[in-house]
């Protein structure tokens, strides 16, 4: 019983449909992963230039934001299970037209962003409806375990995927990754069509255009506590994310090549790996009541984490060997950290808001979730040309402190924040 309070509370697999789409997105994140890889390698491979691999970001976060927003709004007015089984049949549309250009040898930089931007857009519409189909499939009390569950699967294959990936490439080519992603899409197509029908309850029919997505926005302005768990995730991310330091740190830190080598895997493993454990030992999520409370804590937790990332990286000369494994640990402890915080905060938007408003503001959500980390690449990369990695690390880690304290001030009522009691509407 002790064991069973430690690791992931698994009750939400009891549910049928909740566990076909997890079952089928153990199988399906591992080609989506391959593609990830694929994709920048063969554009590198295609130009020989980190510019146009780099503007593979702007081809992916556009349509990510813009479709994103738009597929929440079409998620709020539209059967959510046609819209998955329409999606997933374009996503398996898209991979294997990656696969046919790889196979065919095409070679053309243009269509690959272009297809690039296609998928985008396909996914970006998928995910605010996949996501907001849960609490029609989970009891509230289920949403932070369900939630770690597929955060957990999406992390892992995000460690998995490029090591399987990079290695495969120089043996099997593109266009093999790009068809075992086509082929293991199969399985979600399989999981979608076997959901229940899902109109909308409470939805009054506004056409998904702008007009629908600014609601969802007013919806947020009415909600603080809701806004609230948008903006602390923002601060951590924005502040407290140092992807874009891993490369330099790797190199003139811990002494690694300029082109990779042990010690960049491990900084840019270490985050998911976090997440994976976290999702590992998450038995707990399922008994927390005071959700506001705990995003909090775990928000705390990462920004200390990245101080101390930052301190490790800064006494790197003085032992490069042990301050490397103590940078890894920091961040392991902040990929859980922020497992947890992704947990309860995806569920308190499933079970805070009516099922009118839920696509969109999953919309949003993915809208967060991709473009923090991507202005913080942005931050850390011009304050680290000034004043240095470790500097810059540290001092993001403060800010989140600084700022999170901040917001609580401001809405004290979010750390009081608990769920009520109830069942699925489905």
């Amino acid at each position: 019983m002790q064991l069973r309070g430690i690791v992931a509370d698994t009750r939400p697999l009891s549910v049928r449909p909740f566990r076909r789409l997890w079952s089928a997105n153990v199988v399906t994140v591992v080609g989506a992963q391959l593609t990830v890889v694929a994709v920048p390698a063969q554009i590198y491979a295609i130009t020989g230039s980190s510019a146009y691999v780099g503007l593979s970001g702007v081809f992916g976060l556009v349509p990510l934001v813009v479709f994103g927003l738009w597929g929440g709004a079409l998620a709020d007015v539209m059967d959510r299970r046609t819209i998955l089984q329409v999606t997933t049949v374009g996503l398996i549309l898209t991979s294997a037209a990656f696969w046919l250009q790889a196979a065919l040898g095409a070679d053309n930089v243009w269509l690959l962003l272009s297809l690039f931007a296609v998928q985008q857009a396909i996914f970006a519409v998928n995910q605010p409806t996949r996501s907001a189909i849960l609490p029609r499939l989970i009891p509230s009390d289920l949403l932070p375990a369900a939630n770690a569950l597929n955060t957990t699967v999406i992390q892992a294959g995000a460690i998995a995927g490029p090591l399987v990936g990079g290695a495969l490439i120089p043996l099997l080519g593109f266009s093999a990754l790009y068809f075992v992603d086509t082929c293991t899409l199969f399985a979600t197509l399989w999981a979608v069509i076997g959901l229940p029908a899902m109109p909308i309850e409470g939805s009054a029919g506004t056409a998904p255009g702008l007009r629908a997505v600014l609601d969802g926005f007013g919806y947020l302005r009415g909600h603080p506590l809701l806004l609230m768990s948008f903006v602390v995730d923002i601060i951590a991310m924005v502040f407290g994310m140092p992807r874009a330091l891993f490369p330099q740190v790797a190199h003139e830190s811990f002494l690694g090549p300029p082109d990779g080598g042990l010690a960049f895997a491990l900084l840019f493993a270490g985050i998911p790996a976090g997440a994976v454990l976290g999702g590992v030992f998450s038995g707990w999520l399922s008994r927390v009541r005071r959700q506001g409370l705990a995003v909090v804590g775990a928000i705390v937790v990462w920004g200390i984490a990245m101080m101390a990332f930052g301190g490790a990286v800064g006494l790197a000369p003085r032992a490069r060997t042990l301050m490397l494994w103590c940078a890894v640990l920091t961040l392991v402890v902040g990929g859980a950290a922020d497992m947890a915080s992704s947990a309860f905060r995806n569920s308190m938007l499933m079970s805070a808001a009516s099922d009118a408003v839920r696509g969109r503001l999953q919309g949003v959500f993915i809208v967060v979730v991709a473009g923090g980390p991507r202005i913080a690449d942005v931050l850390h990369g011009a304050s680290a040309a000034v004043i240095g990695t470790a500097l810059t690390a540290a001092i993001g880690g403060l800010l989140v402190l600084v700022f999170l304290a901040i917001a609580v001030a401001l809405v004290p009522a979010f750390l009081k924040y608990r769920p009520e009691p109830g069942e699925t509407q489905a």
